[in-house]
């Protein structure tokens, strides 16, 4: 799936806070205690992210049956983006400045384009369930990344990161990726695309509220499209069915819903809780993937579950939460 209501020029709400028109790579301002979120409007968040995006990777998989992968994010963020920016121009946000195109259209890039096309691409070979394990890294990656912009590790996440890593290296020792090394390296690569664009949108210019997330879509969808034309995706026949209706699911739950209350996460709290939503996703995804797709976990897979997921909790429930 920024601020609800926010608007340019508004502070970053997380430790390290530093100033949404800073230069890339920028030194973090003087320090603030900022306004607290609101607390229901976080809960509500958080819940979407971890039950609606937790049953994206089924919807992805199912609409892959028509959609080409990249072809089909792309529509998907092109359709959401372009409602979403109508509806945020209804209501008086104002279109975004040249630079927060930019920093859109990069973050999009990491996100939409590299993280959610990669995995879509991805899901052609690797059941959901097991790249929904992988994904689930994001968390460690973006305390990694974090560090480039001054925010400090501590060993207790240093640790959660090296026991994470070990569940993917036990996830390959899966059968459905020992057949497909290409696909957990891809997807390793997916998740640390996403930590990367999560953490660096904390310091770019970006437009106000709803508006970011339209724009955000927007310039993901065209680097996905452009992806898709240059490999030479085509749709063979208009879809309909169980796939047509997965994509419209995507359309409205999973973006809509879903990234706008990510991107409104991003500006109201610590990275980690935003990302927190990778360890209950592979659970909600691992589970519907064997009931509806007929899918299978063998022992290794879910002894890889346990030890990536005990991994991320370690990072993401820091002994002071507000650090």
């Amino acid at each position: 799936m920024q601020k609800d209501g926010g608007q340019e020029g508004d502070p970053v709400y997380h430790t390290g806070i530093m100033d949404t028109k800073s230069p890339l790579l920028t030194a973090p301002v003087t320090r603030t205690e900022p306004p607290l979120p609101h607390r229901p409007t976080v809960i509500f968040c958080l819940i979407v992210l971890y039950f609606i995006w937790g049953s994206t990777y089924l919807a992805i998989a199912i609409a892959t049956h028509d959609f080409p992968p990249f072809t089909l994010m792309g529509l998907r963020f092109m359709v959401a983006g372009s409602l979403l920016y109508g509806w945020s121009r209804w209501q008086g946000s104002p279109s975004p400045t040249l630079p927060q195109w930019g920093s859109s259209l990069l973050v999009g890039s990491l996100l939409l384009a590299l993280g959610n096309g990669g995995l879509a691409y991805a899901e052609q070979w690797v059941d959901t369930g097991l790249a929904s394990l992988i994904i689930a890294t994001t968390s460690l990656w973006a305390a990694l990344f974090a560090r480039l912009w001054g925010d400090p590790t501590s060993r207790r996440e240093w640790l959660g990161m090296a026991i994470g890593l070990l569940g993917v290296g036990f996830l390959n020792l899966e059968g459905n990726l020992q057949a497909n090394p290409g696909g957990a390296l891809l997807l390793i690569g997916c998740a640390m695309s996403w930590a990367l664009g999560s953490v660096w949108s904390r310091h770019l210019p970006l437009p106000g509220g709803m508006m970011s997330s339209a724009a955000q879509m927007l310039g993901g969808s065209l680097v996905l499209l452009l992806i898709g034309g240059l490999r030479g995706e085509r749709l063979t026949h208009f879809p309909t069915g169980i796939p047509l209706l997965a994509m419209v699911y995507l359309i409205i739950f999973g973006s809509l819903v879903g990234y706008s209350a990510y991107t409104y996460l991003l500006r109201h709290v610590r990275t980690s809780l935003a990302t927190s939503y990778s360890y209950v996703n592979p659970v909600v995804a691992v589970m519907l993937g064997i009931a509806l797709a007929g899918e299978q976990l063998s022992s290794m897979g879910w002894l890889g579950m346990l030890v990536i997921l005990s991994g991320v909790v370690l990072v993401v429930f820091k002994a002071n939460p507000d650090h």
